[in-house]
């Protein structure tokens, strides 16, 4: 079967992308050529610069996939996986992606489980998702008890995959306003990266707004519906001092922070992604 050049096919496929408006063209092709070839993108890379050939079938597999990104579908939908700290996450239809700003984020929440005076600190994570934030503090802090909920059954059966056999994680089918009633008051963290968009603020991304599923995504009117839900029932689950951390967008810090103030949080402060954006907020339990 005749082969066909792996670099001219990523040329070609990389303009397609870029002529798409797709943000990162060579990048997406070369990591739909590594999954297809079942290859790391820096092999694939290597085989670019040695003048690899391709077979005729997994010529077509790429043009395939090069395809429906072209039409926005997302690079993560294509290849399965999400990379997340140093996790590699299963998601598809259904969940919300992992985002790399989210990385951040949990930063918060594994450092206040590390430096908990607690031997087997609690960490609660409310709308988990994929199970990437509650994964990531299962297996940074492995000595702290992690308990996750999810309501949307779509995403809690990715999360079911993804934390498999992880013994300190202990996950849920529920709604984040009534999930583990039997833990208030012993948490030492609770973290959430609820919906956030404004309801009449459309993502221009398509990949976003195509495919993100909308109950991920959109937080009311003003977007902090679930933020002000959060802010009661954090309360309830948290120990004194313990901590909060909540994702949102980056004008929503200061309505934020006025909602945990009023409803009795100390310490509320907004911190910046690595974009200098605001990306997260902080409150402690009084």
């Amino acid at each position: 079967m005749p082969e066909s050049s792996l670099a001219a096919l990523v040329r070609a496929a990389a303009q397609r992308l870029a002529d798409a408006g797709v943000p990162d063209p060579l990048i997406d092709t070369e990591l739909l050529a590594a999954h297809v070839l079942q290859l790391r993108r820096g092999e694939v890379q290597a085989a670019i610069i040695r003048g690899d050939g391709v077979s005729e079938e997994a010529a077509a597999a790429l043009d395939d996939l090069v395809s429906r990104r072209a039409r926005r579908e997302p690079l993560q939908h294509l290849t399965g996986t999400a990379p997340f700290r140093h996790l590699e996450l299963a998601v598809g239809p259904g969940v919300f992606v992992p985002r790399p700003e989210t990385e951040i984020v949990v930063q918060y929440a594994i450092d206040a489980l590390l430096n908990a005076a607690d031997p087997e600190p609690i960490g609660i994570d409310l709308g988990t998702g994929s199970g990437a934030i509650a994964l990531a503090m299962a297996t940074e802090v492995p000595h702290a008890r992690i308990f996750a909920a999810e309501i949307s059954a779509d995403a809690h059966a990715w999360a079911q995959r993804n934390t498999a056999g992880i013994a300190n994680l202990t996950l849920v089918h529920a709604d984040l306003a009534d999930a583990f009633t039997e833990l208030e008051g012993t948490a030492a963290v609770v973290i959430s990266n609820p919906p956030y968009v404004p309801d009449a603020a459309v993502p221009r991304d398509p990949e976003v707004r195509l495919f993100d599923p909308a109950l991920a995504l959109y937080g009311g009117a003003d977007g902090l519906d679930i933020v002000r839900v959060l802010s009661i029932r954090a309360r309830q689950l948290l120990m004194p001092g313990g901590l909060l951390v909540i994702e949102h967008g980056e004008l929503q810090g200061e309505a934020i922070r006025d909602i945990l103030t009023t409803d009795g949080w100390r310490a509320a402060a907004t911190h910046r992604d690595l974009t200098h954006r605001d990306r997260a907020t902080t409150a402690l339990r009084a």
